[in-house]
């Protein structure tokens, strides 16, 4: 080998663990990318199979407590992103209150589902209440499971920008919940278009 040829593949140690770190990121969300998309499989051939979807003798699912939930995610995905971006060009103050404003708008969006399910059993729509009723739990209480387990890594990185300890050389655990945080994003986004607006 060349010695031109062993400086282009030589990459430092610390670009080697972010890069087998993000792959890692990239394995895992293709792993609940599949188990979401069998989750959307059975909600699909279930909406198919029906005569009627939604059975006309439950509760109709409301629009306007969701809508301001995807907006609430959406926000926190953009507070994210702005911190990452801050992060980047070393504006360390900016970093923690876009860290913590993701983290709060993420829980704000879970206390909206929390109040979602709650109206939604008090009107009568159970688990147990047949195909509809129990797809409907399966899907988003799978994705509320996601969402806490983000929120403890956003919590964990409202912490960390909170010590200055991210900057343009290190951020790397920001990026990975940054990226992780989007998942749960888009795939709240299908699943909302799917089970609330189609």
């Amino acid at each position: 080998m060349s010695a031109m040829a062993s400086v282009l593949r030589y990459r430092p140690p610390q670009a080697r663990s972010e890069a087998t770190a993000f792959l890692g990121l990239l394995i895992f969300l293709g792993s609940w990318t599949m188990m979401f998309a069998a989750l959307f499989t059975v909600y699909g051939v279930l909406r198919a199979r029906a005569e009627t979807w939604p059975p006309p003798d439950l509760p109709r699912l409301p629009l306007l407590l969701p809508a301001a939930n995807t907006a609430e995610l959406f926000a926190s995905g953009i507070s994210l992103q702005w911190a990452l971006r801050a992060a980047r060009r070393g504006r360390a103050s900016v970093v923690c209150p876009a860290a913590t404003a993701g983290l709060l708008l993420g829980a704000l969006f879970l206390a909206g589902q929390v109040a979602l399910w709650t109206s939604l059993w008090r009107a009568g729509l159970r688990p147990d209440g047949g195909p509809f009723a129990s797809v409907f739990y399966g899907l988003t209480a799978f994705h509320a499971l996601h969402v806490l387990v983000g929120l403890g890594g956003l919590g964990w990185v409202a912490v960390h920008a909170a010590r200055e300890g991210f900057g343009p050389a290190r951020h790397l655990g920001l990026r990975l919940w940054t990226g992780y945080w989007h998942f749960v994003g888009a795939v709240w986004l299908l699943l909302y278009l799917a089970v609330f607006v189609f």
